[in-house]
């Protein structure tokens, strides 16, 4: 049996119909419970103390360790100010689209004082995942891991580590995420930038006032680890690196891949990775350290590192860590080598099928771009030459309905978005030109989604541009797994570049970077019929609307359509 996308593509309606019967009957006998506290909590961070709205009073919060086939249920009690979600991105959502935690597009945020209890099954998916709000910015501090282990009786298609780490790497503001969300907003300018970035929590010992905390990962030389690496930041793409260490990539986003072993790695917004990492070197200690890689200019970015410790049992504990040799923050080419050396595992165990013939060809263009500042607003438009920073796909700069685009389909209520989301860009241009018009720089506004068949096969072509400036897109799907068949630099050129798309083991994966001037092609399998969002995973870039919506027809039959509300679903 397969995982991740690649088994539904295979199988007929029927099979799958079947597969879900016997997932339904057999979940029933592992069911998780936990309970998720939303609440505001001192934390100390460089040198200073904070509240910050975290879960459980832990930061990161906790992991949720469960088995492929379980079925989960979270109780999520709001104590915050502030209206909340829980997304968990990666999971599936098989016909449980209600789950999905996608603030007002598959439900109400939960408001303060309120709670509520998410149910979903984890089916035919292994590896590592993560949950995080998804209302504003609350999850630069409101996320954690998931741990989803081989059913019970099976085991990883890789050696059996001695043990395993969870790595959550992140971001960390002084001010408030949330106001400098609001800020960004108000001014229609770009954001502050963070102040440090995190392991499981920690600045690490480049920072001031950091070094008690670093974290700390004790190893013994000759013993394999299995390393489940997290990135939970805001708004960067980070590289991953180990002093002296190289490390062999097993899965990504829940996915087996082909073992590839490396130096470094570059791990975008909402990527997880599972690597595994041989104690093979001296007994010392080694700097584990993550810091950006980027396309934009010192002083538009954070362009600090954080680290952690791995340390050999028996070294000496006044030994200083020894700290590895990073690209710089604009190594495209070491980036592109990355990508280019990732496989599924394509295994008779985990079969893949990439969707040969093609139903729906998109091809979507996605950038940032600057609307005029309005007259009669109050707000400072502090844009380029009074402008206002916006983001868009296909030229349609998404805005959030106030009630759940899931609940509006689902119950057939009127006006809250549209159907005419477009195919094709509305207007053919050189989208990686350094002169592109003016005139094409300020999109429209609306709340558009793109209808797709059940079982329907599709391609989407993301495709950046360089309007106003360029940039790479860490590009999430909810509720699917994706192939990812092919990618390269300027124009994508539809005679062409399919010619060079990698249809035999092309990697699965949920969340993909678009190589800034470039495209990247996925291609997957309409099997889950729901309401699904569709954005860039910087969240500036969805706070100002490079975001879509696919809606996904019922199937025949009720093991083929989407589950009934819950009936306690949060109102707006």
């Amino acid at each position: 049996m397969s995982l991740c996308s690649g088994y539904f593509s295979m199988v007929s309606s029927v099979v799958l119909l079947t597969f879900l019967a016997l997932f339904d009957a057999s979940a029933r006998a592992h069911v998780h419970h936990s309970t998720f506290v939303i609440e505001s909590t001192p934390i100390t961070r460089l040198c200073q103390t904070h509240s910050r709205v975290i879960v459980n009073g832990e930061f990161p919060g906790p992991t949720l360790y469960v088995h492929n086939g379980d079925s989960v249920r979270v109780k999520t009690i709001n104590k915050s100010n502030y209206n909340a979600t829980i997304h968990w991105h990666g999971v599936r959502q098989i016909r449980t689209a209600w789950a999905d935690g996608a603030g007002y597009i598959t439900q109400c945020p939960i408001q303060a004082g309120v709670k509520y209890t998410y149910k979903f099954r984890i089916i035919a998916q292994e590896g590592t995942l993560w949950w995080h709000a998804h209302v504003s910015w609350l999850r630069a501090t409101v996320h954690g891991a998931i741990v989803i282990y081989p059913k019970k009786g099976s085991s990883y298609p890789f050696p059996q580590p001695y043990s395993e780490f969870p790595i959550v790497l992140g971001e960390w503001w002084n001010k408030d995420p949330e106001a400098v969300e609001r800020l960004l907003i108000q001014t229609g300018s770009a954001p502050n930038i963070s102040d440090a970035f995190l392991i499981n929590g920690q600045p690490g010992d480049l920072y001031s006032c950091s070094k008690s905390g670093t974290t700390k990962i004790s190893v013994q030389r000759g013993k394999m680890y299995l390393l489940r690496i997290v990135n939970a930041a805001v708004n960067n793409h980070l590289f991953f690196k180990i002093a002296s260490h190289n490390f062999t990539v097993v899965a990504l986003d829940a996915c087996y891949t082909k073992p590839y072993t490396t130096d470094i790695m570059l791990i975008t917004p909402g990527q997880t990775a599972d690597v595994l990492l041989t104690a093979n070197q001296a007994i010392a200690k080694y700097y584990i350290v993550a810091n950006v890689y980027t396309t934009q200019s010192i002083g538009f970015f954070d362009n600090t590192t954080t680290t952690a410790i791995l340390s050999y049992v028996g070294s000496h504990s006044s030994t200083t860590p020894s700290l590895p040799q990073f690209p710089t923050y604009n190594d495209t080419a070491t980036v592109t080598k990355f990508n280019k050396g990732l496989r599924s595992l394509a295994s008779k165990e985990h079969p893949i099928e990439a969707p040969q013939n093609i139903d729906e060809k998109l091809l979507i263009t996605i950038g940032l771009g600057l609307f005029p500042c309005r007259t009669n607003v109050t707000t400072n438009c502090q844009g380029p030459n009074n402008t206002r920073v916006t983001a868009s796909m296909n030229n349609v700069s998404f805005v959030l309905p106030d009630i759940a685009i899931l609940q509006a389909y689902y119950f057939g209520i009127n006006g809250v978005f549209t159907t005419d989301f477009p195919s094709n860009p509305p207007i053919v241009f050189n989208y990686t030109s350094d002169n592109i018009p003016r005139s094409l720089w300020s999109p429209i506004t609306g709340t558009k989604v793109k209808v797709l068949n059940y079982n329907a096969t599709v391609q989407v072509v993301f495709q950046a541009t360089n309007i106003f400036q360029p940039d790479d897109h860490p590009m999430h799907i909810h509720g699917y797994d994706f192939y990812v068949v092919g990618e390269g630099f300027g124009n994508y050129n539809a005679r062409t570049d399919p010619l060079t798309f990698n249809l035999v083991d092309p990697p699965e994966r949920n969340t993909v970077g678009v190589p800034v001037g470039g495209w990247t092609a996925i291609r997957f399998k309409a099997d889950n019929p729901g309401v699904w969002f569709v954005h860039c995973h910087f969240d500036d870039h969805l706070t100002w609307g490079l975001n879509m919506v696919f809606v996904v027809k019922n199937g025949n039959g009720n093991l083929a359509s989407l589950e009934k509300p819950p009936p306690k679903l949060p109102k707006c």
